[in-house]
């Protein structure tokens, strides 16, 4: 697990359908938007052990190699919350100032 994926044409459609979907449970089930976010990366983190092991033809190779997967994925993550912390922090009055009206 080392290199990067390219984000193709449908990357960013994926990623904003599940972003509504957990939209969708904050304002149906009146779900607190940190509950609905713990659930995001809980399911971040199982589906990307799921993709990892997958990768593997051996659960003993999987094993050997847990600290590069566990590695790659917090890099990963690290980078695109790095990447959206700059967005907010450049567009803050913009983004938060709906948020902060309702």
């Amino acid at each position: 697990m080392s290199q990067q994926q390219d984000r193709d044409e449908n990357f960013y459609k994926r990623a904003d359908a599940l972003i509504n979907l957990a939209n969708e449970h904050i304002n149906a089930e009146e779900t607190r938007p940190a509950l609905a976010n713990d659930s995001l990366l809980y399911a971040s983190a199982r589906f990307s052990t799921w993709i990892a092991a997958a990768s593997f033809k051996s659960s003993e190779e999987f094993r050997e190699d847990k600290a590069n997967i566990v590695e790659f994925f917090a890099n990963q993550y690290k980078e695109m919350i790095e990447e959206h912390f700059k967005d907010y922090a450049e567009n803050y009055d913009t983004y938060m100032g709906a948020a902060k009206e309702k």
